[in-house]
């Protein structure tokens, strides 16, 4: 069975670049996934000062729309290290936050993907057809915690049986 998720107030929801998780990374405090990814847009470049304005953006969506700003201009190497700078902020909110690293191992080894209507590079797109990259970055990151669980190196966290 495949899962889809999308929107953060649905199942499966802290899957979301938008959930309310927080990640410190590069000695920095992202309140989400998507201020991190957002600002990381514009490293290097003389947009940089933009970063931090993303960063303490209020919600996940103002960052968005910073950061989706036309009028500037992203860092020339953006589309070949977006997919890593995503992995990057993914696997870090995962391995922060046990509650939600607990439901992304219980997914099993079923397909992740995020039911976008609009993107389809991150998403399906609305009829299925897109790359699906972030549902594939949360699939390798699963993978890699069970192999950190498995060497031991994970705490351990209650099943939903346990719970």
């Amino acid at each position: 069975m495949t899962i889809y998720f999308y929107k953060v107030d649905r199942p499966y929801g802290c899957f979301s670049n938008f959930s309310p998780h927080s990640i410190e990374l590069e000695g920095e405090f992202w309140p989400t996934v998507e201020h991190y990814y957002q600002a990381h847009k514009y490293l290097g470049t003389e947009d940089e000062w933009l970063m931090e304005t993303i960063r303490q953006a209020e919600t996940p969506e103002k960052a968005a729309q910073l950061g989706r700003d036309r009028s500037r201009r992203c860092r020339g190497d953006w589309d070949a290290v977006k997919t890593t700078v995503m992995r990057k902020a993914v696997r870090q909110k995962f391995l922060t936050h046990p509650e939600i690293q607990q439901v992304l191992l219980e997914t099993g080894d079923e397909v992740l993907v995020e039911d976008s209507p609009v993107d389809y590079f991150w998403g399906c797109g609305v009829d299925r057809t897109g790359e699906n990259h972030l549902g594939k970055i949360l699939m390798s990151v699963r993978e890699e915690l069970r192999q950190l669980r498995d060497r031991g190196e994970l705490p351990s966290v209650r099943s939903k049986q346990q719970r």
